[in-house]
């Protein structure tokens, strides 16, 4: 997992860029977008769409083989090198589903699979993904069963700018 704050604002930009691809294609995938989120700051539908068509044009990185899914935590998108991006599910959408998306071998039956549990009521986002993936693993033998798990929270803006001004508060006493 691989986090930025480039042209984002108080938001932090997350990408599942890990594998479904070379990692090291993956890393130079999310250097451009960062570069992108830059150049059209706190635009992320603007900045995936820009990389996705550079990603399909570029001689160079046309040969890049991975796909990557970001977010900033409101819009979650899979971009791939074929051009494609993809926007998860909205997080209310009509049938109650919340934003779910997957890459890689197992990702679409870890999808369903999310996309049925997430109507359960009292299980927990990891323990979505955890049953999810372990759909995936018994489904697709290109998946196996050893999984990490790694949460990301989000600060919102207001509760940033108080760590912010304590961090400050701190460096003018000493």
């Amino acid at each position: 997992m691989l986090q930025s704050r480039a042209g984002l604002g108080s938001a932090r930009l997350t990408t599942g860029a890990l594998r479904a691809g070379g990692t090291a294609d993956a890393l130079t995938l999310f250097e451009r977008l960062e570069q992108r989120l830059e150049e059209f700051p706190g635009q992320l539908t603007r900045a995936a769409t820009t990389l996705a068509r550079d990603w399909r044009t570029d001689r160079y990185l046309r040969k890049l083989e991975a796909t990557m899914v970001v977010t900033d935590g409101e819009n979650a998108y899979l971009i791939s090198g074929g051009g494609d991006v993809m926007n998860a599910e909205p997080r209310e959408s009509p049938s109650g589903e919340t934003g779910v998306i997957g890459i890689g071998s197992g990702g679409f039956y870890a999808t369903a699979a999310a996309r049925a549990l997430v109507t359960v009521d009292g299980l927990e986002i990891e323990e979505i993904a955890e049953r999810a993936m372990t759909v995936a693993a018994d489904l697709c033998v290109y998946t196996n069963h050893n999984f990490v798990v790694e949460t990301v929270e989000v600060i919102e803006e207001a509760e940033e700018e108080e760590e912010e001004e304590k961090g400050t508060g701190k460096d003018k006493e000493s």
